[in-house]
């Protein structure tokens, strides 16, 4: 048996004894299931397998969760990250970005009642004593990064998660919006998107708070004592985060399409970040708000809107409650100032084929064990497997390149920036960027990417063993917990710029499943005692998701041809098709989509026949001709950007998908068609048929042989 396999097994016995907003992935079955066969490693990927030690994980994970990096304000664990690279024989360097950024200076809330009493929130999580970071002095507030600076005073309206479709809910019922603060619920789109919808609808500040009904099963009313006492939700525990326009562009908000650096010239931010104030604050504050407005508007019942009432013991009344008012202050200071980026390079034989691995390391709060630390970890121990085949004297065929971004919280801001520095060179090598934000925050492995990616990464998972039942591959647990199927990439981690300038991105992780500890998602609580205590005691989950995150590297940066899958992105692109008519079947209007069909058939004939080019060159040995394959494996992505970007958003230029303009988070495919029939506009539509439809002619055309 081999070495790397009885040390899994071990580790994987053990564990059985002891994707970010997410969407909680079905319960776990306790019967055994069939197992995939576990593939047998060759000498070097056991090289990189047993390199990775759960203790170290442990370490690493200690270090960046037990002092405060906030984006922008901790340059020491930058360098301490390159110096880690440096030790397993990467170049490492900092890269350095002057930014716009926000702190928070003040808050405060108050709920104040007809009679003149008043209820005052403290906008605290409570310090735990088993929780030695809740108590540090340099804790960092609760706050919306880049939140507005204002103060607002008003009756207010619940209105559900804050989408697009909410507030026409409101609307048709009568409720009144106009001049009236916003109180949203997390989940659904993008936190900075319910702000925004909030004042299109003329509302002048927004409250946000979790509900502990997206929580899973794992909460106080099903029996569970709260953390640290046990693994439900604490009350008191507050999501901060952005409140940046995501789906409009990330980045610095003061210099769209350009990096940031000292004497960059400044453009106006307001089309990005808010016009007003809000807050976020936790479910046992929410509680005493949502109950004022008990019996008055319309109850939750009758509102009949996806998620509208949680778990919470109010009837969820959207409100106004006459006279019941809130009293919100928020006061910002604006900064332009340094971040820090990490990058670690290993220079390959082919200069022109790069892979890039990358995660941030910026955190709302003292902890982030989970978001980002557990990627932060991973790549440490990752950076030191590769060093370990760098001595046997093992050289990668591509060059591959480790970042370590800051200010991903705010807004992707740090590989923003650094991707429009480096633009040129990126497009011109870059075959592929992997992507590792929340490495371990639950049981249930995800993966999203570009199509033509999916079965090698699928393919690799069957090479590591999980830490949940003896003998179970990763294949196995991400297979039965997502039927299977990779998903479709959106926005909202540090992918999202080398996926929208056509560069082949892939996104993993592993998310809290309905049975698993509640993941304090930017709350206090998302700390090193949490993770070792609920999260992943032993990092067994995080050895796991190492080796297989550094297999699929290996791979990707050293197979002869790039283990690439077209004929998947030929199936993906009739999926999305068939998703586009059935949108377009659901008005009254019909649009003509033959082009995009007929572009769809001449792409299949092009992957069909760069594959079989591909087999000449391997069957062969047709040195030149693997290179002619790799790159158009490398490049045809690049086609899919259409120039100027899509309608009001030229960030977004990738014409397959993108965030939805009204999530944020969540993937629309075939965007620039998909949104104008959604809004109604069907000039716009035919528009985007024939551009989408030159997009994908393009990716065929560097395909065809």
């Amino acid at each position: 048996m081999h070495p790397y396999i009885l040390s899994s097994l071990l580790f994987a016995t053990l564990a059985s004894s002891c994707i970010r907003d997410h969407a909680f992935h079905r319960p776990r079955s306790l019967v055994k299931r069939q197992s995939t066969p576990l593939v047998t490693l060759t000498s070097d990927e056991a090289i990189l397998a047993n390199s990775f030690d759960n203790n170290s994980l442990n370490d690493w994970n200690y270090y960046y969760t037990h002092g405060a990096h906030l984006a922008g304000t901790n340059r020491t664990m930058a360098q301490w990250t390159a110096d880690r690279w440096s030790e397993n024989g990467f170049q490492a360097r900092l890269d350095e970005y002057m930014t716009y950024l926000n702190y928070p200076v003040s808050h405060s809330l108050s709920l104040i009642y007809p009679n003149g009493s008043m209820y005052k929130a403290s906008l605290d999580e409570a310090v735990l004593m088993e929780d030695e970071t809740t108590s540090y002095s340099d804790r960092i507030p609760t706050f919306n990064g880049y939140s507005f600076t204002g103060n607002a005073t008003a009756e207010y309206v619940y209105v559900g998660r804050g989408q697009v479709v909410d507030f026409e809910a409101l609307v048709s019922l009568g409720v009144p919006l106009e001049g009236k603060i916003a109180l949203a619920k997390y989940g659904g789109p993008f936190r900075g998107l319910k702000v925004k919808n909030a004042a299109l609808y003329g509302m002048i500040g927004c409250i946000l708070f979790t509900d502990p009904g997206d929580d899973g099963n794992i909460t106080e009313a099903n029996g569970y004592a709260a953390y640290p006492d046990g693994p439900a939700r604490n009350p008191t525990s507050v999501q901060r985060g952005s409140v940046q326009f995501l789906s409009t562009y990330p980045g610095d908000p003061t210099t769209p399409g350009y990096p940031s650096k000292q004497d960059s010239p400044r453009a106006d931010k307001s089309p990005v970040v808010p016009s007003i104030p809000s807050l976020p604050i936790s479910y046992a504050e929410a509680i005493p708000l949502l109950r004022a407005l008990d019996g008055f508007g319309s109850p939750g019942s009758q509102v009949n809107r996806t998620k509208w009432i949680g778990a919470l013991n109010v009837t969820y009344s959207t409100g106004p409650a006459p006279g019941v008012v809130l009293s919100m202050s928020n006061v910002m200071r604006d900064a332009i100032t340094p971040i820090w980026d990490a990058v670690g390079i290993i220079n390959g034989t082919n200069q022109d084929e790069v892979l890039v691995i990358g995660n941030h390391r910026d955190a709302w709060i003292v902890g982030g064990a989970a978001d980002p630390h557990s990627g932060s970890a991973i790549i440490v121990e990752l950076s030191k497997a590769f060093g370990k085949l760098l001595a046997t004297g093992w050289k990668p065929r591509r060059t591959i390149v480790l970042c370590s971004w800051d200010a991903e919280e705010y807004g992707l801001v740090g590989s923003t920036e650094w991707v429009e520095e480096h633009i040129d060179w990126l497009t011109q090598s870059t075959v592929a960027y992997l992507n590792i934000d929340v490495g371990v925050s639950g049981k249930s492995p995800g993966i999203s990417s570009t199509p033509e990616l999916g079965t090698v990464a699928t393919n690799i998972m069957k090479k590591i063993l999980w830490p949940t039942m003896p003998n179970e591959t990763l294949y196995d647990a991400w297979s039965a917990e997502g039927d299977g199927e990779v998903g479709t990439l959106g926005s909202g981690s540090d992918y999202t710029s080398f996926l929208h300038n056509g560069i082949s991105s892939l996104d993993m992780g592993t998310d809290q499943g309905v049975d698993d500890p509640v993941y304090h998602y930017h709350s206090n609580y998302d700390s090193y005692h949490w993770m070792s205590t609920y999260g992943d005691p032993g990092y067994h989950y995080h050895t796991a998701m190492g080796q297989y995150l550094t297999l699929l590297a290996y791979h990707l940066a050293n197979d002869e041809i790039i283990p690439y899958d077209l004929p998947a992105y030929t199936t993906a692109l009739r999926s999305y098709y068939d998703e586009l008519l059935a949108t377009i079947n659901g008005t009254s209007e019909t649009v003509d989509t033959s082009e995009l069909a007929a572009a769809i058939a001449q792409f299949e004939t092009s992957a069909n026949e760069v594959m079989a080019l591909m087999e000449r060159a391997v069957s062969t040995n047709d040195a030149a001709l693997k290179t002619v394959v790799n790159h158009k494996f490398r490049d045809f992505q690049r086609a899919f950007t259409s120039a100027g970007g899509l309608p009001d958003r030229e960030f977004y230029k990738h014409v397959v998908n993108a965030p939805g303009i009204d999530t944020g988070y969540a993937p629309t495919t075939f965007p620039g068609i998909t949104e104008a029939v959604v809004a109604g506009n069907f000039d716009r539509a035919a528009e985007w048929v024939g551009r989408t439809s030159l997009g994908i002619r393009r990716a065929a055309d560097i395909l065809k042989t």
